[in-house]
């Protein structure tokens, strides 16, 4: 597959989860519940998820083009896609349905694949490109990790 198709399917596989996941969070972040937990003092001001979220997808769309034209597309399609679904559920599970603990497995999860990816690129210049979403995923384990603790 050409890697410039390829990258326009990823940002729309990548911009639907964040969709889909914005969609099943309900009112997520200004809902009583959420406004009402014990939140680490290291938490960003909301808008900077959108920007972090939105940024990585377009790196992480880089980056899976790049991986996918290289070979193993059906092992890389099948992590991908349990990559989407950790990632979506993670809104489900922690801000709809207030189970924190099982969102942090996700996310531990999630982290783990995305380190995965990481360690599979094997090229300084693949993994520029998923290191801002390894990064941004150790952050929200952190802040996560907060929540299970201190609620």
């Amino acid at each position: 597959m050409n890697k410039y198709l390829c990258f326009i399917l990823f940002l729309v596989l990548n911009f639907g989860a964040l969709f889909v996941g914005t969609y099943l969070m309900n009112s997520g972040p200004t809902s009583e519940w959420y406004i009402l937990l014990k939140k680490a003092p290291w938490t960003p001001p909301g808008w900077v998820f959108g920007f972090a979220w939105s940024t990585i997808m377009i790196f992480f769309s880089i980056f899976m083009s790049l991986l996918i034209t290289r070979g193993n597309t059906l092992k890389f399609w099948v992590l991908f896609a349990l990559q989407w679904c950790l990632n979506v559920s993670w809104n489900w599970m922690f801000f709809n349905r207030h189970q924190i603990l099982f969102s942090q497995i996700i996310l531990v999860g999630l982290t783990c694949l995305v380190g995965y990816y990481l360690y599979r690129s094997k090229s300084y210049y693949y993994s520029v490109f998923i290191v801002p979403y390894f990064l941004w995923l150790l952050v929200a384990n952190s802040l996560n990790l907060y929540v299970v603790s201190f609620n």
